[in-house]
């Protein structure tokens, strides 16, 4: 069978993931794209307060969010990683468009970007697979998948300062849906092992805090509230002051934050519980968290190895009324 000209241009290679939100949620030219990301690299101060200079030796796991106006806030989290030792990179997000109970898996062999291409580690795939608790992504949930897309030029980028272009460390994809507690602590123990390896990265994907009516969410911690599981929702009428809105969403934020770095999954978790806090990214925290418990439990880690340090923090507008909204974002790393 002979294929004419421009269906043989229309044939799609199957293997590899496209760069669908490429174009329009970010720029799709490449050398653009590399000089954005080396520029919010660069704006990264090299000494950071309480940490020193960056990146730490073992910084193996980092949250950053994956807006793409956010990616200024997010290279305080990449110019934190250690890449030094890498032989893979997974890289967890949230699921927006699937439903999902537990976690799923990419069944392509490459995922693209406009600065490069990833590979997939098919081997690291099949492995987890074979534990029989994960799902295949459709082609179609993939590629309409934006937290795991966002971070893949980020990752190529500081994978190709360390190593050969043509021999990048492989991608672990893994998409994770609405997880409850015992299923994020066996998937948890099922991470931990690559976790505990000095070769592997972990990259989060998550926003923080969606506050506003559109997102169902208007809690409300009032300045005489010793603890933000004290507070309430409001209605669209309400504009307190004491404090406004915009430093309540800070208290609830940074609850969340000091809960992550405590270290401890149930203290994150209960958190989650007492506020409510729109954590997009709780799921896939909670499974990394998960594992790192494991490996404590298991006496895999030092006392100062596995906790979260939060290095940047911002929001997408500073709330006045209730009526307004705003997402948080922060940036985090741990040292393995």
């Amino acid at each position: 069978m002979i294929l004419e000209p421009l269906l043989l241009g229309a044939v799609r290679d199957m293997t590899t993931r496209t760069a669908s939100h490429a174009g329009s949620w970010y720029t799709g030219d490449g050398q653009v794209l590399s000089e954005e990301l080396e520029g919010w690299l660069n704006d990264v101060n090299s000494q950071i307060e309480d940490v020193g200079k960056i990146p730490l030796a073992g910084a193996r796991v980092i949250i950053a969010p994956y807006v793409s106006q956010q990616r200024p806030t997010a290279a305080w989290a990449y110019q934190a990683l250690d890449v030094s030792q890498a032989k893979r990179v997974f890289l967890l997000g949230p699921s927006h468009h699937k439903y999902l109970t537990g976690c799923a898996l990419s069944k392509h062999a490459t995922y693209a970007s406009p600065v490069g291409n990833l590979p997939l580690d098919k081997d690291t795939i099949t492995a987890l697979k074979s534990k029989g608790r994960l799902d295949d992504m459709s082609t179609g949930t993939d590629e309409a998948e934006h937290s795991l897309e966002m971070h893949i030029p980020y990752i190529y980028h500081m994978l190709s300062k360390k190593f050969d272009p043509a021999h990048l460390p492989p991608l672990v994809p893994i998409l994770v849906g609405n997880t409850n507690p015992n299923t994020e602590k066996a998937f948890g123990s099922l991470l931990a092992p690559y976790l505990a390896d000095p070769a592997n990265i972990f990259v989060i994907s998550s926003d923080f805090c969606h506050w506003g009516s559109r997102f169902g969410y208007t809690y409300y911690v009032p300045r005489s509230s010793t603890q933000v599981r004290d507070g309430h929702e409001l209605s669209k009428r309400d504009s307190p002051s004491d404090p406004p809105i915009n430093e309540s969403i800070g208290r609830i934020d940074k609850a969340a934050m000091e809960a992550i770095e405590s270290g401890s999954h149930d203290a994150f978790l209960a958190n989650l519980h007492d506020t409510g806090n729109t954590v997009c990214g709780r799921h896939p925290i909670g499974i990394v968290m998960a594992a790192i418990d494991s490996l404590r439990q298991e006496a895999k880690l030092t006392e100062d190895q596995g906790f979260f340090q939060f290095v940047r923090y911002e929001r997408s507008s500073e709330v006045k009324e209730a009526r307004d909204s705003s997402v948080s974002y922060g940036s985090a790393f741990a040292v393995m």
